[in-house]
């Protein structure tokens, strides 16, 4: 018990202290947000700090701090590690700094910025892989609450009612205004996510299921029992709760809305420490319940899948009991689900930004949609007709969730060294970048199922991802002093009002 109260207290002591220095870095002030200088009714409305943040809570909140925890139960105790570092030093500060620079910007996406920092060929080719990572989450997040409800409702109503009723939802709320659906719902289903998951952990930590200490217990669980190493697949497997850069799509969202900058270290930064809090619950309550420590029970949780629905129906109908069943079928089903609609309301976002489409018009949102709820659904569709293919579908998005983490902290790193009055500032997201850029380069050269793994050792992908993270740096450096050179950011004075009215 005292390995998981370590943590939650350091976690707290995160977002008192390292919060704190984030937002002394960036220089928050009182200038007027996008929601004040410029409301359009529609995505940028001035919403309430609390409000703000359940919205921003679930709409970072997927199935991965509950499923990726869970997941990552199967390395053992040495997830706690990285769920707390993780989330202090790199996951935080990514939301943070992705939010934060939004606001700075009047609320733009992650694609604008990365034309504004660093151009228009890596404009298109994070366009690219911003629309891709969202259709990825959104059609992964049609999949896993679906089948959940299929396995907790004994399968009376199958997978596919569930899956169309799911993507219908979807498309009703990525149109529609976000104070009239996503702003009245959040904030009842937020409460339901966080009190699921202080039941789940208050059955664990007796005799029957004791929970796990990490002294004595540093050794790798997943490699010890024939799976895959804890580097780096651990840091994919484990990335809600740690750092995601899923969460980069979605901030520039409650970045339109909320009403102070000073409002930004509680909203980005304590939502994504609150979110490490549940990762941390649920990791410590599957490594109890499934007693990983044993080599019978970590098979167990292994051949459910890992952090699958059948995996959260065996603990919530074993642990839980009726009203507890009850609750784990809103939290864990409602987790999903309000990731996959701000999914999809921020690829159409970004869509609308990059056609220069005016979305106060319920026709442009629309036009903009319809195409990529299409692809949704058809992604959907090729994973109902055969259930393997959700593997590779988790692979894929597990990689590029974290390859984007690595490029919105290379972005946050590049604006302040431009902007920010500390020489070294920018460290404090540099630092991160570079580390997330070795494991997605480690990740994807050494993962045996969907890269080169099969061919290459893990031990060369290990020393192509260092070499990937300095040649990053590198660059990164050059292209500070490069752009500081030509004098692009001498004096710069951001074009929106929102950025320079006090």
């Amino acid at each position: 018990m005292y390995t998981f109260l370590i943590a939650v207290v350091v976690l707290i002591g995160g977002f008192f202290g390292y919060s704190l220095l984030a937002e002394k870095i960036f220089g928050a002030d009182n200038r007027k947000t996008p929601a004040i200088a410029s409301p359009d009714g529609v995505d940028k409305i001035p919403l309430g700090k609390a409000k703000a943040f359940l919205i921003e809570l679930l709409n970072i909140a997927g199935t991965g701090p509950i499923f990726g925890a869970v997941s990552g139960a199967l390395f053992g105790p040495i997830a706690f590690l990285w769920i707390v570092l993780g989330c202090i030093l790199g996951g935080a500060v990514h939301d943070y700094f992705s939010g934060m620079i939004s606001s700075r910007h009047d609320g733009a996406s992650i694609v604008t910025l990365t034309g504004k920092y660093f151009g228009k060929v890596m404009k298109i080719i994070m366009s690219v892989f911003s629309v891709f990572l969202l259709i990825l989450v959104t059609a992964v997040f049609v999949v896993s609450p679906s089948s959940l409800l299929q396995d907790l409702t004994n399968r009376i109503v199958p997978s596919w009612a569930w899956l169309v009723i799911i993507l219908g939802y979807y498309l009703i709320a990525a149109i529609l205004p976000i104070d009239k659906l996503i702003g009245k719902l959040y904030p009842f289903f937020g409460a339901i996510l966080i009190a699921m998951a202080l039941m789940s952990f208050a059955v664990v930590g007796t005799d029957k299921y004791p929970l796990i200490e990490l002294i004595g217990n540093l050794k790798d669980y997943s490699l010890q029992n024939g799976g895959l190493p804890a580097w780096p697949f651990m840091l994919i497997t484990i990335a809600c709760g740690a750092v995601s850069g899923f969460h980069a799509t979605q901030t520039p969202m409650v970045a339109k809305c909320i009403k102070t900058e000073k409002e930004g270290r509680h909203i980005f930064y304590g939502a994504m420490v609150a979110e490490g809090i549940i990762a941390l619950i649920w990791a410590a309550v599957a490594m109890a319940f499934f007693h990983v420590d044993q080599p019978d029970g970590w098979t167990t949780l292994k051949e459910l899948g890992g952090g699958s629905s059948r995996t959260i129906n065996e603990i919530a109908h074993t642990l839980l009991g009726p009203v507890g069943v009850a609750c784990a079928v809103i939290g864990v089903v409602i987790c999903p689900i309000t990731s996959g609609d701000t999914a999809l309301r921020s690829a159409r976002l970004i869509m609308g930004e990059l056609f220069h489409l005016n979305q106060k018009k319920v026709s442009n949102r629309l036009i903009l949609t319809v195409p990529l709820f299409a692809c949704v659904a058809g992604l959907s569709l090729w994973n109902f007709l055969d259930n393997n293919n959700f593997q590779t579908l988790w692979r894929w998005f597990a990689w590029a969730n974290q390859t984007m983490a690595a490029m919105s902290l290379w972005i946050s790193a590049i604006y302040l060294m431009t902007n920010c009055k500390y020489k070294f500032g920018w460290v404090i997201a540099g630092v991160p970048a570079v580390f997330m850029t070795v494991v997605v380069t480690t990740y994807l050269f050494g993962e045996p199922n969907i890269s080169l793994g099969k061919w290459i050792p893990l031990i060369w992908a290990s020393n192509i991802g260092y070499a990937a993270g300095g040649i990053t740096l590198s660059l990164a450096i050059v292209h500070f002093f490069k752009i500081n050179r030509w004098g692009i950011f001498k004096n710069y004075q951001p074009k929106h009002k929102a950025t320079v009215q006090k």
